[in-house]
């Protein structure tokens, strides 16, 4: 578990493909003091594990499945990353559960200057669109964001970052087009789970929308 509270930048130091797929050596000033061999470690918010450690670096060996999935199949070397540690049980929680796997990809439609703050649209796949709410929590690139509107007609939504978030995470790297890896709030999806076991509907795919839930009494 993570909380979406990105505690370094990283760079992409080299990429070295193999039969499992890739491994990505990873530099770190400041986080690889805490590092150790299989601890997990968010990246761009894809939890991977440390499979060796050195004095300013690390490496994680990415599977073909994660290189599918999430952007970390399309990282080049000097890219910068976002890094964070595993959450450990004294630690606060300043941002929300975050598992570190990434549900999709989305493509930024739009990004706009409020002032001191940013707003970043984003377009996604359709099916998860009935997990992301007005003022729910999101995961994008391993930042725990809020968001701050969404389009169901569209398939976007809207969140707002305040100028330190964009300045120390990989957000301000990103443009219009830009790829970003995608985490639903898990909580939407237990919601989901609990009422498809209810026996609320028979069907094999969810019906779950903000329609549907306030039918259910939520």
């Amino acid at each position: 578990m993570f909380t979406g509270l990105v505690k370094e930048i990283g760079i992409v130091k080299s990429i070295n493909g193999n039969q499992e797929g890739k491994e990505l050596v990873i530099y770190s000033k400041s986080l690889i003091k805490e590092i150790s061999i299989d601890d997990s470690i968010s990246i761009n918010g894809a939890c991977q594990t440390a499979t060796r450690v050195s004095d300013d670096h690390f490496c994680v060996q990415t599977v073909h499945t994660s290189l599918d999935k999430t952007t970390l199949g399309s990282l080049r070397v000097g890219e910068e990353v976002n890094l964070e540690l595993a959450l450990q049980l004294s630690d606060r929680l300043g941002g929300h559960l975050v598992q570190g796997h990434v549900n999709s990809m989305a493509t930024i439609v739009d990004i706009q200057n409020k002032g001191k703050n940013y707003t970043v649209k984003s377009k996604i796949n359709r099916d998860q669109m009935k997990y992301i709410v007005s003022e729910g929590s999101i995961t994008i690139d391993g930042i725990s964001l809020t968001v701050a509107a969404i389009d169901r007609d569209q398939n976007t939504f809207t969140v707002s970052v305040i100028p330190h978030t964009w300045l120390n995470t990989v957000l301000r790297n990103r443009k219009i087009g830009s790829i970003i890896n995608i985490e639903v709030d898990i909580l939407g999806k237990y919601v989901e789970n609990l009422l498809f076991y209810k026996g609320s509907h028979k069907t094999s795919e969810s019906q779950m929308s903000e329609e549907w839930l306030r039918s259910k009494g939520f």
